[in-house]
């Protein structure tokens, strides 16, 4: 998913995001990971930046709100069928099935990718 972040001390034109499994990385990699793509970045002559520290931590705000979209939909889904609970039990509906068919549901509305 390509993405354009404009930063106050620096402009991102390009950075694509890709989930890679089900990872669970912790938040100090995630720091890590900002500061190494600021990096290679700026070396890679794609950003400029006066601040390595601000545009690294910029990066490392935006990878860790890409990083919990997934959690927060599966908070909403959640919300979602607990509201729609005892209608799910006479019927009989599936929460797993209910579960995968809601989230997609809000993977559209949401435009993302997971």
């Amino acid at each position: 998913m390509t993405r354009f972040l404009n930063f106050s001390c620096a402009k991102l034109e390009c950075l694509t995001c890709y989930r890679i499994g089900n990872m669970l990385v912790s938040k100090d990699y995630v720091g890590y990971l900002a500061r190494q793509v600021t990096k290679k970045l700026v070396e890679g002559e794609f950003i400029e930046t006066r601040n390595m520290n601000a545009t690294s931590e910029r990066v490392n705000a935006a990878l860790l709100e890409e990083m919990q979209l997934e959690d927060r939909i599966n908070d909403e889904v959640r919300l979602i069928l607990e509201a729609y609970q005892e209608e799910m039990r006479t019927t009989g509906a599936s929460y797993q099935e209910m579960f995968k068919k809601v989230k997609q549901q809000l993977v559209q509305k949401y435009k993302a990718v997971l």
